[in-house]
């Protein structure tokens, strides 16, 4: 359905439209689902949008539409180098682990042997559909596969949804991908059974990670579930980080640090009743599923936070100190 108002897409030569003469391109099967009009969230939107016209398409590799991959023109051209070269890992991948796995992962920029797919931390759910934002490459839309989700992965980035789609190929997963915008979800109210995201509206101003997250509620059905994760402002690497930028306000792409009893409000009005609880300590992104990837020191990293985390379960002041929380909100089963 049209992000905007909310009204029937009908299929045209051109792509998709509504009623109201939104119009939206598709790309080898991948709608996008943007519109220029929008502030966007992040500037690779833009290269999605001018890709999806045509515009300034990059004619070393156009199949890996590195346009809208928001990596450096080094990267790209290494992209290209490797996209040359037999490998088991999709090029695009391999440049985008940083950006999705966090940035204690660069050592692993070009470095991959296979893919790091972590655990959802959702209930197994033979068949019910999930809706991943922020998918990226596909990471978490994978995990979702593995616990038996059928599921629909969303960026804003035209060039991570298809290396995502690749990878999917390569791993006989059926997903479905849209290029959209976290706050506009395309998608009626009540489709999903699930709703995820990690690692993704840390990076929006908080008026819109808010209208984000109402707009994961409008799509959840009644029972549904959501599990949105955020950083906290009290967590020690987030204070280091806090403390680097000088305690202001962030701009841009910059993460946002939140209160516990924040993100508990915003979650409880958007969607309904909220659990909080520890994703990890002295870091964001790091899986327990990840350690054969990690370094001595971040596998030393990753024991001291599972460790923590599992004290935090019987003593829940610690959660407030965590740098990273998953927030799960269920939508009322009735009106």
């Amino acid at each position: 359905m049209c992000p905007v108002d909310k009204q029937r897409l009908e299929a045209h030569a051109d792509g998709l439209r509504c009623a109201s003469g939104h119009s939206y391109r598709v790309v080898d099967g991948v709608p996008v689902m943007l519109l220029r009009e929008w502030p966007q969230t992040i500037s690779l939107a833009h290269a999605s949008l001018n890709r999806a016209e045509n515009i300034g398409v990059d004619t070393r590799a156009p199949d890996l539409h590195l346009e809208s991959l928001g990596i450096s023109e080094d990267e790209k051209r290494r992209v290209v180098e490797l996209s040359r070269q037999s490998s088991a890992i999709d090029p695009v991948v391999a440049f985008l682990i940083a950006a999705s796995n966090g940035l204690m992962y660069r050592h692993l920029i070009g470095a991959l042997d296979r893919y790091p797919i972590p655990v959802l931390p959702l209930p197994r759910a033979e068949g019910k559909l999930l809706i991943d934002i922020g998918c990226s490459w596909g990471r978490w839309t994978f995990a979702a596969n593995d616990a038996g989700y059928a599921a629909v992965g969303l960026d804003p980035s035209l060039g991570a949804v298809m290396a995502a789609r690749r990878v999917a190929a390569s791993r006989g997963s059926r997903n479905r991908y849209v290029v959209g915008d976290a706050r506009y979800l395309p998608f009626a109210e009540g489709t999903f059974d699930a709703a995820f995201s990690y690692s993704v509206l840390q990076h929006f101003p908080k008026t819109d990670a808010a209208a984000a997250i109402t707009e994961i509620g409008r799509v959840l059905r009644r029972g549904g579930t959501a599990k949105v994760q955020l950083p906290t402002t009290r967590g020690l690497r987030c204070l280091y980080h806090q403390a680097r930028r000088g305690f202001r306000e962030p701009v841009g792409f910059e993460v946002r640090y939140w209160e516990v009893a924040e993100i508990h409000r915003v979650m409880t009005k958007a969607i309904g009743q909220v659990t909080i609880d520890v994703d990890g300590y002295f870091g964001i992104g790091l899986q327990p599923a990840d350690r054969p990837f990690m370094t001595p020191t971040l596998r030393a990293i990753l024991t001291a936070s599972e460790a923590l985390k599992a004290i935090s379960r019987g003593f829940r002041p610690l959660v407030t100190i965590a740098d990273s929380v998953f927030a799960t909100a269920t939508r009322p089963a009735m009106p």
